[in-house]
Formats: C-alpha cells, sequence, structure tokens
C-alpha cells in the first residue's frame, strides 16, 4: 500500500507524504482510517523511524492526518478539501512560474489537457 521507490531522487519522507495523499484522493483511505505506528511502516518499508515521523508530521501540520497520543495517527475527515486547496496553491504558483517562463495560456491548457487525458492522477 505504502509504496516507496530507494532508488528515486525524491526524498522518502516526501513520497511517502505524496502517497498518503494519493491514497486518500482515491478513497483508499478514508475519514478515521487508522495508519500503521511509525515504527511499523518504518520496519516494514526497511527505513529509519525518524524519516516516517518527518512524513507524519508534514501530513499532520497540512491538515491531512491528526494524531491522538497513545492511539495513533488517522486520516482526517476534512483532508479533502485541504489537498484541493494546497493543490491549487502549488498549481498557481507553477502556472504563475510558467507564464513567466514564457508559456502562454494555450500552451499550458494543452500540457493541462494532455495530463487529464492521459490519467494524470498519480502522484510523482
Amino acid at each position: 500500500m505504502f509504496d516507496i521507490d530507494l532508488q528515486s531522487r525524491t526524498p522518502i519522507y516526501e513520497q511517502l507524504y505524496k502517497r498518503v495523499v494519493e491514497l486518500t484522493v482515491k478513497k483508499q483511505l478514508c475519514p478515521g482510517d487508522k495508519l500503521p505506528s511509525v515504527r511499523e511502516l518504518a520496519k516494514a518499508l526497511g527505513v529509519n523511524p525518524n524519516t516516517v515521523s518527518k512524513a507524519f508530521q508534514n501530513l499532520e501540520r497540512d491538515g491531512i492526518i491528526y494524531s491522538l497520543a497513545g492511539r495513533g495517527s488517522f486520516i482526517s475527515d476534512k483532508n479533502g478539501d485541504v489537498i484541493k486547496q494546497n493543490a491549487a496553491e502549488r498549481f498557481t504558483l507553477a502556472a504563475k512560474e510558467a507564464a513567466a517562463a514564457g508559456l502562454t495560456a494555450e500552451e499550458m491548457t494543452e500540457i493541462i489537457q494532455t495530463i487529464t487525458q492521459t490519467g494524470g492522477n498519480k502522484i510523482d
């Protein structure tokens, strides 16, 4: 479920963050679902617990999960709105950078259409 690529240039904590977001968007993780503990997940993935902890801290900071002392971490019921809001902010920033680099609205629209037509629902 929480696949990571140890050969990727993307940091492991970031891969884990994106995977939880992806599973949440696809409704494979639903509000209230309990996540594995930091130790359990670190052992299963073969990574340092600090790496998993950093991913969980970022997920909690962004409102995607919440933690209860002694009980664990759970998927937040407000995460859908948070994920969309964060994506909209990143998209706006990327569009501004693209426009500043000289891309036209038509070129950006073509890129968006290509992404949506090819099933661009996996977060890389």
